[in-house]
């Protein structure tokens, strides 16, 4: 579980990522939310770094899953 600032920049991202798109139902935001996870235990946490991760995530079709 993320520490409570990392959580409330996840869902600001899932967020404004919602708002962008007309189709975010609750698969995509899981999607969307594992990528951006991934991400940060990679070292990206900057808001613009995770916004283009999830903005990639979301028109790039999901790996398979583990």
């Amino acid at each position: 579980m993320p520490n409570p600032a990392t959580a409330v920049l996840l869902g600001t991202v899932l967020e404004e990522l919602g708002a962008e798109e007309p189709i975010f139902d609750a698969c995509t935001r899981t999607i969307v939310a594992s990528r951006l996870l991934e991400a940060m235990e990679q070292g990206s946490c900057s808001l613009d770094d995770l916004r283009a991760i999830g903005k990639e995530a979301l028109h790039k079709p999901p790996t398979m899953w583990r």
